[in-house]
């Protein structure tokens, strides 16, 4: 980790003093994590696409910005949360439905590729159905692996909140796909 926070720090130091190629490789060194958690929080690839450009852009502008007290990666996923809640609160003012695409990539955690492909859409409409803020504490912890500390970080919020939203928002994602039904599990216990 150590290593890898020089090395941005480094290509960071580069690109300001005008390394343009310094920019290159510490873009490729993170998309495919910027482009994951775009998909994860805005449900869309297209849409999970744009937000990615848009996100290296801003970082493209505001390089300049980043202090390096904290791991350039926490800053980076940062202004991508941001720039997937900017693209939300648009998205809420002109709403269209999205034609569902027919090629989404198989979950190859899943056993069979045939059920993944019919769980994904269940998922993604139930992380879609979230608040935003619960949408991206589960992102990042759940789906990314972020330790409470490094989400608390990114989403500028104590720890005690993304626990709270993490919390908050499995259950929901539980109860929208037919994981959790509380009166089933106490009648359970009741008879036991």
């Amino acid at each position: 980790m150590t290593d890898r926070r020089n090395l941005d720090i480094d290509l960071i130091d580069r690109f300001l003093n005008g390394d343009k190629g310094a920019f290159d490789t510490l873009m490729s060194a993170h998309e495919q994590r910027v482009f994951a958690i775009c998909l994860r929080t805005l449900g869309d690839r297209q849409a999970a696409l744009d937000a990615t450009q848009e996100t290296f852009i801003t970082v493209f502008r505001k390089a300049d910005r980043y202090n390096a007290t904290a791991a350039f990666s926490t800053w980076l996923y940062r202004v991508t949360v941001n720039t997937c809640y900017d693209y939300l609160r648009r998205q809420k003012r002109h709403r269209t439905e999205v034609l569902p695409e027919t090629h989404d990539p198989v979950d190859v955690a899943a056993g069979d590729e045939f059920t993944a492909v019919e769980i994904q859409p269940a998922i993604e409409n139930a992380l879609a159905a979230l608040p935003d803020e619960f949408r991206a504490a589960v992102v990042l912890v759940d789906l990314h692996g972020f330790d409470l500390e490094r989400a608390a970080e990114v989403l500028e919020v104590p720890v005690g909140t993304v626990k709270s939203r993490v919390y908050r928002a499995r259950r929901k994602l539980a109860t929208q796909l037919g994981n959790f039904a509380p009166s089933a599990r106490h009648q359970t216990d009741e008879t036991s």
